[in-house]
């Protein structure tokens, strides 16, 4: 009942800002493809695929990510540090892990609407990609990793300065870091192996073996889930904690 609850109030949310929140989620994404897909990238081949359709799985995952993290934490940080109303949810006979996990879930069930929004965006851009069950099981995966990473997030810092630190020295890095816009090959040894246990390289990665190759790993199914399971038990963890 509480996963229930809390997905019809972030759907009236969601339902009342549709036009802000489709525009934001696609404006950066669009940015990047005029930018790198037509001004840098236009007669670039990168592992025998233009550019822009090595680039668009890789815009995909970055969406996907920001777009999960964002949605829940900008949510619990208004409503724990502005609207004080956080609070009740933690005093009322809910159960934390269902609660917990109807943020969260809200938070992937975005990306995934992110990630279709840039898929009809790559078709004004003239490229056409295939979509399988595995590339959407990829897409809804990560968008859960950094949901239950934006939860747990917002739940740790103690005001809106906190969270910008966060994504400066978190989730901008990623943003650049894992394959989104060129391949981790051309990263030193060191840096590769380091980058590529990150979520956002898994996603990335399958993404575009997926269009380009038509071939998927399996493993990064279970890095990915392993990923969602460990953010999912932090993430009650941190609710437990703000209870007391």
């Amino acid at each position: 009942m509480e996963i229930v609850t809390v997905l019809w109030r972030e759907y009236l949310f969601f339902k009342r800002r549709i036009g802000r929140i489709t525009s934001s989620a696609v404006m950066s994404p669009v940015l990047y493809l005029i930018a790198f897909g037509w001004g840098l990238g236009k007669d670039v081949v990168v592992e025998g695929a233009t550019y822009m359709h090595f680039l668009i799985p890789g815009l995909i995952a970055m969406t996907t990510m920001n777009t999960g993290f964002n949605a829940v934490s900008t949510r619990i940080i208004t409503s724990k540090l502005y609207e004080r109303s956080f609070e009740y949810y933690l005093t009322s006979p809910i159960s934390m892990p269902l609660m917990s996990f109807g943020y969260i879930l809200s938070g992937a069930l975005r990306g995934i609407y992110a990630s279709i929004l840039i898929i009809l965006v790559s078709l004004l851009f003239g490229v056409i990609i295939e979509i399988s069950l595995y590339f959407l099981v990829i897409c809804f995966l990560n968008s859960f990793v950094f949901s239950a990473l934006g939860y747990a997030a917002a739940l740790s810092i103690e005001s809106h300065y906190d969270m910008g630190r966060f994504n400066t020295y978190i989730m901008t890095p990623m943003s650049f870091l894992c394959g989104t816009f060129f391949s981790l090959e051309n990263l030193p040894g060191a840096v590769k192996s380091i980058v590529g246990i990150l979520p956002l390289s898994h996603a990335s990665t399958s993404l575009r073996s997926i269009v380009l190759e038509g071939r998927f790993s399996y493993s990064s199914i279970l890095v990915l889930t392993a990923y969602a399971l460990l953010l999912y038990i932090i993430s009650v963890y941190m609710s437990y904690r703000e209870m007391k």
